[in-house]
């Protein structure tokens, strides 16, 4: 967004308008399954932010790597141990990943998914399509996929990003639709408990409070609605996706589209330890894609996604389909 444009955001949001978007607030659940309470010195580290790094221009092309995948059930501490000594760093945050967990999360007799070949590079294992033609008319589009717990980010079509989610818990689910990013904020506190803070927060639904932000992965949905990412990831997402741009606080470009889509097993085992069994499990499949589908054709009937002339032509272009 161009600087112009942000000062005319910030000048004519209206106080009361601001007040009703800070006492939305996307609330985290600190319960957990089956697994003990984060180190003090995790905790602690929520509230500070690293220095941010510049995103490339240029984005490598993404490839995927056709490898096999195993369980290691991890009986022991020993087996625990054994995963430090077996792999580097890089390589277990690749790990980490793919089974949607933070470091800390590792422990005896908690099973994970490991690939057979394992590079630092998470986006050769992405469970979303290098390319996504019925994406190829969106310049940016955030998918959130509920099933497999992932985001992927695509520019005209082509993935640029994936990376493991934790959306909703069963009983405060994330909203499936087509959403648009509106508002964010490096460092968000929560209005329900202070404790709770959210880095790098990108709103999606503004009314619920419920949008993008950095919070701990445990290895299933278990947020308020909100939908949980690393770090690195959330600040990616919040440099990349677009604000909406609003004229006396009325809303006259959408933002990013957020599409939020799929649904969460929750008395199955996590979806990605099928991987051993078949290779494309956590892949999108034909009404997740027929779900994506519907929701381009939301997005290209709203001119707030078009700039005038953008919009012109848009509607030139569907008075045609609808005469053929």
């Amino acid at each position: 967004m161009k600087k112009n444009t942000l000062k005319r955001l910030c000048s004519s949001l209206l106080p009361g308008f601001v007040m009703s978007l800070l006492l939305v607030s996307c609330t985290e659940d600190t319960s957990e399954r089956e697994f003990s309470n984060p180190p003090d010195s995790l905790e602690s580290s929520l509230d500070s932010l690293p220095e941010s790094k510049e995103i490339k221009e240029e984005e490598p092309e993404i490839k995927r790597l056709q490898v096999g995948y195993s369980i290691d059930s991890l009986a022991t501490g020993t087996d625990v141990d054994s995963l430090y000594s077996r792999y580097s760093e890089s390589q277990r945050k690749t790990i980490y990943a793919l089974n949607r967990i933070e470091e800390y999360r590792v422990q005896p007799n908690i099973p994970i998914i490991i690939p057979d070949t394992i590079s630092e590079d998470i986006n050769l294992y992405s469970p979303f399509p290098k390319e996504l033609q019925i994406l190829d008319s969106i310049p940016k589009a955030v998918l959130i996929a509920q099933r497999i717990q992932g985001f992927a980010l695509y520019e005209a079509g082509k993935l640029v990003k994936w990376g493991p989610v934790s959306s909703g818990k069963q009983t405060t689910p994330t909203p499936n639709g087509l959403h648009y990013g509106n508002y964010k904020a490096k460092r968000k506190v929560s209005t329900v408990n202070s404790d709770w803070i959210l880095p790098y927060y990108f709103n999606f639904m503004n009314f619920e409070g419920v949008g993008v932000h950095q919070y701990n992965l445990p290895g299933f949905p278990a947020s308020h609605a909100c939908v949980r990412l690393y770090m690195e990831d959330a600040k990616f997402i919040y440099d990349w996706a677009r604000m909406w741009e609003l004229e006396n606080d009325i809303i006259v470009r959408n933002g990013t589209p957020f599409m939020v889509f799929g649904d969460y097993e929750f008395d199955a085992a996590v979806p990605w330890l099928s991987l051993s069994r078949d290779m494309e499990t956590n892949d999108l499949n034909e009404e997740e894609l027929q779900t994506l589908k519907n929701y381009v054709s939301e997005y290209k009937q709203d001119p707030r996604n078009f700039r005038e002339e953008e919009a012109g032509e848009e509607e030139n272009k569907l008075a045609e389909n609808s005469s053929t």
